[in-house]
């Protein structure tokens, strides 16, 4: 009872000790968000008003084609980047156990330990001719045995927790355990809008390779009636070169169009993590739609859905807790050491726990005095590191809130460009029919056919890249605000 009393004292000034947390929790830095996104104002009536977030969509409801839904599922599942973020993910799952694991005492154990020394004829305690021969050595009879030790032990440490740098870093790990975490989100809505880009790229060569071939043909089609009137010596040579040239200019688009759809299909394997195959795109552009009857919330909310801003966060949040490390690794520590076990130095009374049994607790205060200003010096660096997350943080909702306000005003003025070249295709392609046939009538020269042919083309296929880069706009504002990862 008395020893109980005499613990209580001791145990209590523990407690007070280990209550004294040093530096300062985590609160989120002040940001000055703005009430609205910049630009898209043409949006805000007829699209992206509904009632849902398009940031909290899954991205099978987002994408319509079901040939992508395939290539992005098998994207997310074998991607190496992706598998790589899931080992680091598990990295910092096993630092956190670790972390948690600091709290507990430290146990060791020294099964059986067999000691045997020899000392020479004029060994002294403080001699420096001492000799240790392993037994079963060969021994001079000059040396003779001094002693026999048995030995098994048990020791255990903990180091209390005075000052929360255990806590400290019990959080940092948790932190980083988070970012990894968050890292892997940002990872997966990347390769999802890679995927959708690479894959609306391949499609834009596909509907590009179409309008060519069907270019060409016509080239070839007006070539055939330039020769029959030079033939019949309606024309001249050079209106059947330079109606072969323009054929031949059409036809020099087709290869390069097919070898720009090779890169991106290789492109698109090596992001399912695979060797360059041929793949199976029976979809055309013309298919592909997206929903507009989401919205795209306010700023304020890209803290909680895009995963790069989070893992911004968590980055802090270590930093904020290394600044509590280092200032606690300036205070004393306290270690509470102990151990049991077996001693003798006659193998017959090593199991005798009354003749042979030992037992220790020690306890340590270490306080560091000097340490060339390397203590002060980490803790300095670890103000100015959390200074610098701060700005990161802050640096990235204001990117983020930029690329949002971008993908809004790209949508704008694409939809804009879109229709005032769907207005022109119109015109050129019944410039293109009257050309012929004022061509075929006589009233028209090849010169006049020719100019309404290149007209034509180049419309077709700005239009081709118009859609496609409004189709790649509506995935990237579904990136910018935090979709994919859901």
């Amino acid at each position: 009872m008395n020893s109980i009393r005499k613990l209580i004292p001791f145990a209590l000034v523990v407690a007070v000790m280990a209550s004294c947390k040093v530096g300062q929790n985590y609160k989120r830095p002040d940001i000055d968000f703005p009430d609205t996104y910049h630009g898209g104002d043409s949006l805000r009536d007829s699209l992206l008003q509904g009632k849902k977030n398009m940031a909290s969509v899954n991205w099978k409801d987002f994408f319509k084609d079901s040939t992508l839904v395939v290539l992005i599922d098998s994207a997310l599942d074998n991607n190496l980047d992706m598998r790589k973020g899931r080992m680091e993910m598990d990295i910092g799952y096993q630092n956190l156990l670790q972390s948690k694991a600091n709290f507990l005492p430290s146990l060791g154990a020294s099964p059986f330990k067999y000691n045997r020394e020899y000392y020479s004829e004029y060994y002294n305690n403080y001699g420096s001719n001492r000799a240790r021969r392993n037994h079963g050595d060969d021994i001079p009879t000059t040396f003779y045995t001094e002693r026999k030790e048995y030995v098994s032990s048990l020791q255990a440490s903990w180091e209390l927790d005075i000052w929360g740098k255990l806590r400290w870093q019990k959080e940092a790990a948790r932190a980083e355990y988070m970012k990894s975490q968050e890292f892997q989100k940002a990872l997966q809505t990347a390769l999802v809008a890679e995927v959708a880009s690479t894959y609306l790229n391949m499609l834009m060569l596909k509907s590009q390779l179409t309008v060519s071939k069907r270019n060409y043909e016509l080239g070839k089609n007006t070539l055939r009636i330039v020769e029959l009137q030079f033939d019949a010596g309606e024309t001249t040579s050079l209106a059947v070169q330079q109606t072969k040239s323009q054929m031949l200019r059409a036809k020099a688009l087709i290869p390069e169009l097919e070898r720009e759809y090779a890169i991106q299909e290789t492109r698109l394997n090596e992001l399912m993590g695979r060797s360059p195959q041929e793949l199976d795109v029976n979809h055309h552009l013309e298919d592909i739609t997206f929903d507009s009857t989401y919205q795209t919330g306010v700023p304020i909310a890209l803290i909680q859905n895009r995963p790069d801003i989070a893992a911004s966060e968590y980055n802090l949040i270590v930093s904020n807790a290394r600044v509590g490390i280092t200032k606690a690794m300036k205070y004393p520590s306290l270690t509470i050491s102990g151990g049991i076990g077996l001693n003798s130095y006659q193998i017959q009374h090593f199991l005798d726990p009354l003749g042979a049994g030992f037992a220790m607790l020690n306890g340590a205060i270490f306080q560091p005095i000097f340490q060339n200003r390397k203590l002060k010096t980490n803790h300095l660096i670890a103000i100015n590191e959390r200074e610098i997350s701060q700005l990161d943080f802050k640096e990235k909702i204001i990117n983020a809130v930029g690329e949002v306000s971008n993908a809004l005003v790209t949508i704008e003025k694409l939809q804009e460009r879109h229709a005032i070249a769907a207005e022109r295709l119109e015109v050129t392609n019944k410039g293109v029919k009257d050309a012929f046939l004022l061509f075929q009538g006589g009233y028209a020269s090849y010169l006049e056919i020719i100019n309404a042919q290149e007209d034509a083309l180049e419309n077709q296929m700005e239009l081709v890249r118009l859609k496609t880069q409004l189709a790649i706009a509506n995935v990237e504002l579904y990136r910018s605000l935090g979709g994919g990862w859901k």
